[in-house]
């Protein structure tokens, strides 16, 4: 058995949870949250929580069996305390500034790179060297982060760039000169 998918997943006051064929909506003050799961999982609703069962010991639904609990999981948490991502900037001259709901980032480049709010992200900028990305979806807030970062990722040896928080970079050592004998 699946130790984290035998796991019930409670559900907190002010969170309200649909399932209708495995469409599971979830609501709570932060927003609200659909995903569909697989029809060979049974997910039931009760008592203030949530419970997956698997109909055999097949690998699939083995696999299935943890996901699924932690997708819902997640999505609960997201719906009541939600989710964010820090990303430091590192480097002279590179920083970060947030006007209306764009934030530009100068990162070395001959242009400035704009990124754009969505409705499910949300972009914070409280130092000109931190950009923090915040949602209830916690899968969209890592891929919004992660293309953040894409744009200029720590290089090892001066560690320019961006990271994220509490990321730590290998360095390397520069080149060895030839030296005077």
């Amino acid at each position: 058995m699946s130790r984290i998918g035998k796991m019930p997943v409670s559900i907190p006051a002010g969170v309200e949870v649909k399932n209708e064929n495995n469409l599971i909506t979830v609501k709570g003050p932060k927003g609200e949250l659909t995903r569909q799961f697989n029809n060979e999982l049974t997910i039931e609703v009760s008592n203030g929580s949530i419970n997956v069962s698997r109909p055999s010991d097949d690998k699939r639904h083995r696999s299935l069996h943890g996901l699924t609990r932690t997708l819902i999981a997640n999505m609960v948490e997201g719906v009541t305390n939600g989710y964010s991502k820090t990303l430091e900037i590192e480097g002279v001259g590179y920083r970060a500034a947030k006007s209306g709901n764009k934030v530009t980032l100068n990162l070395g480049f001959s242009h400035p790179v704009i990124l754009e709010e969505t409705n499910e992200i949300k972009l914070d900028v409280p130092q000109p060297n931190k950009v923090v990305v915040s949602g209830i979806d916690k899968q969209a807030v890592g891929q919004f982060a992660a293309e953040i970062r894409e744009k200029r990722p720590p290089e090892p040896y001066k560690g320019k760039g961006i990271r994220y928080a509490g990321e730590h970079i290998i360095r390397k050592e520069g080149k060895a000169g030839k030296g005077k004998k």
